[in-house]
């Protein structure tokens, strides 16, 4: 399984970090995944939930109360909330 490094925090509170197989993120135009090897981009996210299939088999939920934005590169993503 291909994986790719996912940082999720809050402005001096890291909340997850660590390799997963896939991410879904509530985009500002709707829900999209992301895995690995994806395309570079930066999107708005609007309130909703993270979903984060880790590498080693566990799901992770993160609450997202208002907004947040993503950033994927370089087969990583940084989402900030």
């Amino acid at each position: 399984m291909r994986s790719f490094h996912l940082t999720i925090a809050r402005v001096d509170e890291p909340l997850f970090s660590g390799e997963v197989a896939s991410v879904l993120l509530p985009g500002k135009e709707g829900v999209f995944e992301v895995l690995a090897g994806h395309e570079a981009f930066v999107s708005e996210l609007r309130e909703g939930q993270i979903r984060v299939a880790a590498e080693d088999g566990k799901t992770y939920h993160f609450d997202i109360p208002d907004r947040g934005i993503a950033e994927v590169s370089s087969n990583q993503t940084t989402v900030l909330l």
